[in-house]
């Protein structure tokens, strides 16, 4: 875990990525519960962004049933997205003091943006090399791949395709 928040707030790509291909792969079935997310800043275009937004976590309910976004209003509700109700196209291109104002708002859009059915699915996969757990959205180009910090920590890298830069974020176990 040193190491890891060693490299807390901020850090570059590259140390990003030596960490992460450092790090221990995790399978699919030890992510099963409620985690905790936030950011590892590399200078990537969306850094800053979710955690302005309300974004807490992901949720994994089993390797076929994952929320892969889970979002917390100003009172404190933390409820499941569908992915596809976020602009997520043109979120690097919205200021985090503009999202972190429309978080106020985020319990009165929840009705819009909420679902009760998962939108993702968990898979022990070959990334870099290693196989380990990835989380594959139904319906977007993305893949979440997860390495293990230790046995309630998890650091992720997004695959968007698309998008060269990858975008690095922990999960912690709620």
């Amino acid at each position: 875990m040193t190491r890891l928040a060693d490299l807390e707030p901020e850090t570059s790509t590259e140390q990003a990525w030596e960490l992460f291909d450092s790090l221990e792969p995790v399978s699919a079935a030890a992510l099963t519960g409620r985690w905790r997310g936030r950011e590892l800043r590399t200078g990537h275009p969306m850094d800053g962004l979710l955690e302005a937004s309300g974004w807490f976590g992901k949720q994994f309910d089993g390797v076929d049933a994952v929320h892969p976004l889970l979002f917390q209003t100003p009172d404190g509700d933390i409820f499941a997205v569908d992915p596809r109700r976020l602009p997520l196209s043109v979120a690097d291109r919205v200021p985090a003091g503009v999202v972190s104002r429309g978080r106020s708002m985020l319990g009165w859009v929840k009705p819009a943006l909420a679902t009760g059915k998962h939108r993702a699915r968990l898979r022990d996969l070959e990334h870099r090399g290693v196989v380990t757990a990835a989380m594959v959205y139904d319906h977007l180009p993305i893949i979440d791949v997860f390495r293990r910090v230790d046995d309630d920590t998890v650091l992720g890298v997004m695959d968007q395709r698309g998008v060269p830069q990858p975008y690095f974020f922990i999960l912690a176990r709620d």
